[in-house]
């Protein structure tokens, strides 16, 4: 069974000025493991077919399974955790107390509160920090802190929505980097919603290629890639032919609108 399935999914959104025709007719399996992205240019439906699968959007035809069933049922078994585009810390809580907030919230007890949040900060990296606010720590710092507060309920699946696209390069290739390595040492099933191109060939198993809206998948492109990935893959011909399929994918959609 796929981790998410969509089945000729669709989603319009009613407005004062007419009918927003978001998605429609998307069709797309994920499997266990795989690190999928989504690209395409701003306003395509990506983020929102994202936040379909977390049950933060409603489909208006089709259908969208997370774990087999739908994605209030997953949201309540607490099958996967969301990054935003902002880190979305609460600046009066600690690091830890961010990333113990919903595991409050799920009633967890104390000594399990601190033994969750000890791991995903080593796990992100970020061991010794829980002490700190969030406006002592740097953009980056701050995005893996959110990951560790997604993380700290043990979801099989992370859904991130844009999570480095305010940061530098040097500091978004660390974090890709970190990212990929968090991905292999946890085999969670990640969603990653991206405008960069050489993000998305360097980071996925598999990237989903949309057109703009109404947002459908043009391409989906099976990466050949080793698991294991250097940033110096990057100038491989490898690396340059799919983010050339990327590239012409992204163009054939502006061509068919």
């Amino acid at each position: 069974m796929p981790v998410i399935e969509a089945r000729n999914l669709e989603l319009t959104f009613q407005t004062n000025d007419g009918p927003v025709h978001a998605l429609k007719d998307v069709n797309l399996s994920i499997e266990k493991g795989d690190f999928v992205s989504f690209i395409g240019p701003s306003g395509c439906g990506k983020t929102t077919f994202l936040r379909c699968m977390a049950a933060l959007e409603h489909p208006t035809g089709g259908e969208i399974t997370v774990n087999g069933v739908s994605p209030e049922e997953a949201r309540q078994a607490r099958a996967y955790g969301y990054v935003f585009q902002a880190a979305g810390l609460y600046p009066w809580r600690t690091i830890a107390g961010n990333i113990k907030l919903p595991l409050e919230i799920m009633g967890f007890s104390k000594a399990e509160q601190e033994k969750r949040v000890k791991d995903v900060l080593q796990l992100v990296d970020l061991e010794g920090f829980g002490g700190k606010y969030p406006w002592q720590l740097s953009g980056g710092m701050q995005q893996r802190a959110s990951i560790a507060r997604a993380l700290g309920f043990d979801a099989d699946i992370l859904l991130m929505d844009e999570p480095f696209g305010a940061l530098d390069e040097i500091v978004r290739d660390h974090l890709n980097e970190q990212l990929l390595a968090l991905w292999a040492r946890t085999e969670k099933t990640i969603g990653f919603v991206t405008h960069s191109i050489p993000e998305a060939v360097y980071l996925s198993t598999r990237i989903v290629v949309m057109s703009p809206r109404p947002g459908r998948i043009t391409d989906v492109i099976e990466s050949p890639l080793p698991k294991e990935r250097p940033l110096e893959i990057r100038d491989t011909p490898e690396f340059i032919e799919i983010a050339h399929r990327v590239r012409e994918g992204l163009r054939a959609g502006h061509l068919d609108e």
